[in-house]
């Protein structure tokens, strides 16, 4: 079966998380993705977890690089550089995610390399963007979301910052770079140009803030934090049982109805206090204490059970072992599992998005370092004998006896 993005080749020269995912997400749908990295080093989440597994290798690099290939190339070597630019000669998009003015000094800038394929579509992740007085600030995923106003929201009233264990701004501008990658790469169909693409976490992290900005916007107050608690809905979040925490969202009218025939209490629906949802929320104290001193006399699965019947959202609050084993998660393949050189099979997640007429697909494990080098410039059309003067002359790092095959 042929996927979506099976001609488009992507050279991936980034690490961490935002770049790598974003091209994992190219590489899923059929991109042929070239993972560029430093000879003997390359990306600093092959070691940066803090288990060993039984090779060299992460477990978080081989959630981000699955159906990539891996060249090794030293581009601080004047013949490593010239072994680049043959890659990017016949490449349709490159992901670097250095802080602004690295790509440069190591020449492989968006001028620099649009003066060699016209047609490339180069897209920049950093952490506050190519441009402003913060763009030369180290950027990570706690930075955007301390910087963007998102922590600053989020944990419980009255207590300490709290940023999200979910790296969003992180991964939000995969997902960004990504959509943008694709729109550009449709559009040089009609133009037959590529172009720059500038995405930053700290722009991802405002940029999702669509709630709390607003709410600010709409009222002059400076949001703050409301535990679980919705900004515009009430009763929407965690709640106490008899036996532990579940979730409840009941907005609308016929909902909140639900809610109070459910737990018995239907006196609630003549209460000024909660008569529609900006009542409720002006009140959300006393409504939560209401319901969840109704709560306390089940245990979480049974008032869920009872919802659920009712029409009412509702859902236990699942840890990781159990989300990941959930009849839900079996039903949509969320946990797939792939053969590694080293690892033998190792688990990963799923497609988060499912496709009918050309589903993606898991073709080949996180790469080894360097393993695909001689494989990707033989495609090239270059001969062993030139790979053999490359690797000589430390194109590829340290000279080796062979380069590892695919």
């Amino acid at each position: 079966m042929t996927l979506p993005l099976s001609r488009i080749r992507v050279l991936d020269v980034s690490q961490i998380m935002a770049g790598p995912y974003c091209c994992m997400l190219l590489g899923d749908m059929g991109a042929d993705v070239i993972k560029v990295e430093t000879p003997g080093v390359g990306d600093q989440t092959r070691r940066a977890m803090g288990f060993k597994l039984k090779g060299d290798d992460s477990g978080g690099f081989l959630a981000l690089n699955r159906n990539k290939r891996s060249v090794e190339i030293d581009l601080k070597n004047a013949q490593g550089l010239e072994a680049f630019y043959e890659l990017v000669r016949n490449a349709d998009v490159l992901v670097e995610n250095n802080r602004p003015g690295v790509a440069a000094r190591l020449k492989i800038d968006y001028e620099t390399l649009q003066a060699i394929n016209p047609r490339l579509v180069y897209a920049s992740i950093s952490g506050f963007g190519q441009t402003g007085p913060w763009s030369r600030r180290p950027g990570l995923d706690l930075i955007a979301q301390a910087s963007s106003g998102a922590m600053s929201v989020m944990g419980e009233p009255d207590g300490a910052p709290m940023k999200s264990s979910v790296p969003f701004a992180d991964l939000g501008a995969a997902l960004f770079a990504s959509y943008a990658i694709l729109s550009a790469v449709i559009g040089r169909e009609q133009t037959g140009a590529g172009q720059y693409i500038d995405a930053s976490l700290f722009e991802t992290a405002l940029g999702l803030s669509i709630w709390e900005t607003a709410e600010f916007w709409g009222t002059g107050r400076v949001p703050t934090p409301l535990g679980s608690a919705n900004r515009m809905s009430a009763p929407y979040q965690a709640m106490r049982a008899a036996d532990r925490y579940f979730v409840v969202g009941a907005a609308n009218p016929k909902l909140w109805t639900a809610l109070c025939e459910v737990v018995e209490r239907t006196d609630l629906l003549a209460d000024p206090r909660f008569a529609g949802n900006v009542e409720r929320l002006q009140n959300r104290a006393p409504l939560i204490a209401l319901l969840e001193a109704e709560f306390a006399r089940r245990p979480a699965d049974e008032w869920v059970e009872l919802l659920l019947a009712a029409g009412v959202p509702a859902a236990p609050i699942q840890n990781f072992e159990e989300a990941l084993a959930c009849e839900q998660s079996v039903a949509r393949e969320m946990v797939m599992e792939v053969e590694h050189p080293v690892e033998g099979r190792v688990k990963m997640l799923g497609f988060p998005v499912k496709m009918r007429g050309t589903p993606q697909q898991i073709r080949r494990a996180a790469p080894l370092l360097g393993a695909h080098t001689q494989e990707v410039f033989a495609e090239l059309g270059l001969s062993a004998q030139r790979i053999a003067q490359l690797q000589n002359a430390g194109a590829f790092g340290a000279a080796r006896k062979t380069l590892e095959p695919a």
